[in-house]
This record gives structure tokens, sequence and C-alpha cells, in this order.
């Protein structure tokens, strides 16, 4: 799922990680691997929000989708994905995405 700006700075004020920018250079072959998505970065790893019911996008899952793979947090490690129990009230997914 791709959000807003707006939406990206709803998630941060509930979510304890940082958005990958959309002009960084690894995002087109992030979204080559895993879909077109707004990503995020934690201390686990990789991580995307889904909606928890298809038809809403207020609130949303953290899906955790690549693990730290080195103990400088520099390498990812992709495997399927693995929803969190953290829970993002984002409201509503209407609006331009950036």
């Amino acid at each position: 799922m791709r959000l807003t700006s707006a939406q990206v700075e709803r998630a941060l004020d509930q979510f304890d990680a940082q958005a990958i920018p959309e002009d960084h250079p690894a995002l087109p072959h992030l979204n080559e691997l895993f879909g077109d998505h707004t990503f995020f970065l934690d201390s686990f790893g990789l991580n995307v929000v889904e909606p928890v019911e298809p038809t809403d996008g207020a609130n949303c899952k953290v899906v955790n989708i690549a693990d730290w793979s080195d103990d400088k947090l520099t390498k990812l490690a992709p495997h399927a994905p693995q929803p969190t129990d953290v829970v993002i009230t984002l409201g509503p997914a209407n609006g331009p995405t950036h």
C-alpha cells in the first residue's frame, strides 16, 4: 500500500520507524521485489502497511517483509510477509499519493 505524505506522518507518529524516501535509489528495486508500497525501516527490518480490512484504508497492520541480516543493520534478508501486532490508524485513504 502506498501512502500519502500525510499518512506517512501519521504512521510515524504511531510506529517507531523511518520511511524510505520516494527518491531513494533503492526504491525501484524494492518496488520490483515487493510491489508498490511505502516502505519503513525499523529495528527489526523492512516493513510495509496493509489495510486491516480490504476496503478500509484507515486502520492498517504493519507487515514485516525483510529482517536485518547483520549486526550493523546494513543488509536485509527478505522473507514471506509476517504481520506484526502493530496496528496504526491512518485516516481516510483519499487524496493523491506521493
